[in-house]
């Protein structure tokens, strides 16, 4: 079956502390989807359920070796989910505070594509 793009959504994610990929790529994953409806899933592809979409995420992040990939696909509520992580995103200097856990003074920032596929 041929696969055809419906939606992209774009998102940026920041762990200010903790300095973990993972929340960072996370955050840009929910960020990417938090204001999209998508009732052209039923009224024009026709699914019957949304887990029927085919969700393809991409995540560019520093540190991607150290992302935890089953907690950034549990940000989607629904469809037959994948994920590509690659090098990316920035590494900021912040203020690394004791109280809050921090490693050192890096802020990390992700950006995320979510693209919603449909088979036809």
């Amino acid at each position: 079956m041929a696969r055809k793009r419906l939606i992209i959504e774009m998102g940026m994610g920041i762990d200010q502390h903790g300095q973990d990929p993972t929340v960072a790529a996370a955050r840009a994953v929910r960020n990417a989807i938090a204001n999209n409806a998508l009732p052209g899933v039923w009224e024009v592809a026709g699914l019957s359920h949304p887990n029927e979409m085919i969700v393809e995420v991409q995540v560019a992040v520093p540190y991607p070796e150290k992302v935890r990939q089953q907690e950034v696909l549990a940000v989607l509520p629904f469809g037959r989910k994948s994920l590509t992580v690659e090098k990316g995103g920035m590494v900021v200097q912040g203020r690394a505070i004791p109280e809050l856990n921090d490693k050192n003074d890096e802020m990390l920032i992700a950006v995320a594509a979510v693209t919603v596929l449909v088979e036809n």
